[in-house]
């Protein structure tokens, strides 16, 4: 990950310069985490550069905003111009992105009502996220002491700032541990997500995943998995699936925005399948990557070509 690069940030309605990207220290977010955002990406394909699923990005994000009662001062359309006006100012041909809302400054305290509404967007450079041998190789992952949260308590479908408190707890106690990522489990002991990553095993020629209501992020790319493996002939069950399925599977995989589609070579030191990188995982991988670098169609209608030209409200 790299901010060298980046230029221009979009704030409020117009880009400023890196270096102003800012926000107050009295800003609500700053004291409770009072923020949604998102992550997508700009691939440079065959056809130059489009965005995947950008416009399902969009949705959940206002979606999130719904949840918590916050208001985004723009339209979906204009969210989406402002994107592409960010990743051209910066030059980038293919970058992560993170549109972020938040409640800025106003009046402290846990009522948030009293605070406005901003925007910001973010793009940068932004690798393999669990590492360049990763997506071959696979990463070795533990079962993490930290649950995800139980229902009625936050929302795990929200996409908010304040969930990845528990998710750097995971991660921390993992890379602590020798580990690249670690698994955290429901409140009922079942099999969650990763610390930012959707899960899939592959067991009894079977594609095995969490379902919505185990307390995981309905992940973009975990959707996208979803119909890549029933196109592709698997028989795909959304259930709930016990901790001890990670030992015995003979495949498994984390999917997301930042981690694409990367297996899992081992959990809590005990090798799943046969240690490496599976063939079910492979073929997924095939049709994910071709697809994203456009050496195959794009049949699903998921990358949106960068336009020369977008409208931003000036607001």
């Amino acid at each position: 990950m790299s901010y060298e690069d980046v230029k221009k940030v979009w704030m409020n309605g117009r880009l400023v310069d890196f270096a102003d990207a800012r926000i107050h220290a009295f800003s609500h977010v700053f004291h409770y985490g009072s923020a949604m955002f998102e992550g997508a990406r700009v691939y440079k394909t065959k056809s130059g550069s489009a965005a995947f699923r950008l416009d399902e990005h969009i949705k959940r994000l206002y979606d999130s905003c719904k949840v918590y009662r916050m208001e985004i001062p723009y339209s979906a359309e204009e969210f989406r111009a402002a994107i592409f006006d960010t990743v051209r100012a910066n030059g980038f041909e293919e970058c992560y992105i993170r549109p972020v809302v938040y409640r800025g400054l106003g009046a402290l305290g846990v009522n948030p009502f009293k605070s406005p509404i901003d925007v910001l967007i973010a793009v940068w450079k932004w690798g393999k996220y669990l590492g360049d041998e990763a997506i071959e190789e696979g990463v070795d992952v533990c079962v993490s002491s930290w649950n995800r949260m139980a229902p009625n308590t936050f929302p795990a479908m929200a996409k908010a700032t304040g969930n990845y408190l528990n998710s750097a707890l995971i991660k921390m106690e993992a890379i602590t541990n020798g580990y690249t990522e670690g698994i955290a489990l429901d409140n009922a002991g079942r099999i969650s997500e990763g610390s930012g990553e959707n899960i899939f095993l592959v067991y009894g020629g079977r594609v095995l995943t969490p379902p919505l209501a185990g307390t995981i992020l309905p992940g973009i790319t975990r959707d996208s998995v979803l119909t890549i493996a029933r196109d592709a002939g698997y028989m795909v069950v959304e259930t709930a699936i016990a901790r001890e399925m990670l030992y015995i599977a003979d495949e498994a995989f984390f999917t997301g925005t930042a981690a694409e589609v990367t297996p899992i070579r081992s959990v809590d030191r005990i090798p799943v399948g046969g240690g490496r990188r599976g063939p079910v995982t492979e073929r997924i991988q095939k049709d994910f990557f071709g697809l994203l670098s456009g050496n195959l169609e794009d049949r699903y209608g998921w990358l949106t070509p960068v336009p020369v030209e977008s409208i931003v409200d000036s607001r």
